[in-house]
């Protein structure tokens, strides 16, 4: 039994002179399914025999659509339908479904209001020298979503307070704060990537907190959801870091400030037609929600084994804690300047930087 749009669509590609194997690739279906509905359609069959009603798994929509979003694949899909849900639905059926949703999925860029939404990102930019050293080097993208406006920072590593340093720097470059900020499933900032209910990572939340700001995920593999942020990092690859004579890092650092001050928001953008410095000028930056009046703090965290004699390892030197808590596991959060040491939500410690 197929569905009547299935049918029809094998049909038309079958008129078009495809194989059956394109068929099949294009539709997501088994070329045995393309076979059938070809010799159904060369006995002089040109309706369906039969037509599967799909009204049996529109109560279980949105569950399918998250497990979908989570990208389960339809036999795990279906497993779940039968056995927690005790649905009597056939594999095929349930297949059908999720091609359905696979190609609804039609892309409309959406173009929103001024300062309603900044979109993130790192890119991978190579190897560079660093103090005489070969290091991977990333570039960190922010790009308002209404101007183009963007801000790039190189950095070394995708670690959580890097990610947020680069925030802090991003918002103090606008000159003010947008109302969402979209991100990829990172690390730095996702620990469970779901779209429905993502867990962030405790810092980063915080700190969006403090800039009166609300995280929004992009869907996974859906790179259309985040495409302005990936179109920056692409443009960033293309236009400055082929344009580098050199793999030095310090240079690399002051150079894109440069570029990043002089030329990218100062080009007219391929998409929009228009310059972002200027859009950013006249209609963004206004709109923009201030910046607090202090920055968040931004500390690293860290586990770690507090030996015998109350003291633990941090950086090449000793911190002591209390005696209670030899041999017991703490966390160290630190900044340039101090050291909190907590175990569980109690602080136990606080230290300077030596």
């Amino acid at each position: 039994m197929y569905v009547i749009d299935m049918w029809y669509t094998v049909k038309t590609l079958l008129d078009r002179g495809k194989s059956l194997r394109a068929i099949s690739r294009e539709l997501g279906i088994s070329r045995k399914t393309v076979t059938k509905i070809r010799n159904e359609l060369q006995k002089g069959n040109i309706q369906p025999r039969a037509i599967e009603k799909p009204g049996i798994l529109d109560d279980y929509s949105d569950y399918i659509l998250e497990l979908h979003q989570k990208q389960l694949t339809s036999v795990l899909i279906h497993r779940k339908l039968t056995r927690e849900k005790g649905l009597k639905v056939s594999y095929p059926t349930v297949l059908r479904y999720v091609n359905r949703l696979k190609q609804s999925e039609v892309y409309v860029p959406v173009e929103l209001p001024p300062s309603e939404e900044a979109q993130v990102d790192f890119g991978y930019l190579g190897e560079f020298k660093k103090e005489g050293k070969t290091t991977r080097l990333w570039v960190f993208c922010m790009i308002l979503s209404f101007s183009r406006y963007a801000y790039y920072e190189i950095v070394t590593n995708q670690k959580t307070d890097t990610f947020i340093w680069c925030h802090i720097h991003a918002f103090e470059f606008f000159g003010g704060v947008p109302k969402t900020v979209k991100i990829d499933n990172l690390k730095a900032a996702v620990l469970e990537a779901n779209f429905y209910e993502p867990v962030f990572q405790q810092q980063y939340s915080r700190f969006l907190r403090h800039y009166n700001c609300a995280p929004i995920t992009a869907r996974v593999r859906r790179g259309q959801d985040k495409g302005k942020v990936e179109s920056g990092i692409k443009y960033v690859k293309n236009n400055f870091l082929k344009g580098l004579e050199h793999r030095d890092y310090d240079k690399a650092i002051q150079e894109i400030r440069q570029w990043n001050a002089h030329i990218c928001n100062k080009r007219i953008h391929g998409t929009t037609r228009k310059v972002p410095e200027e859009v950013f000028l006249q209609k963004e930056k206004k709109e923009l929600l201030s910046l607090p009046q202090k920055r968040y703090e931004v500390f690293s965290v860290e586990k770690r084994k507090v030996k015998p004699n109350g003291h633990f390892s941090f950086q090449l030197n000793y911190y002591s804690v209390p005696y209670e808590y030899a041999n017991l596991e703490v966390t160290v959060k630190s900044n340039d300047n101090l050291l909190r040491v907590y175990h569980g939500l109690e602080q136990i410690a606080v230290h300077p930087i030596e």
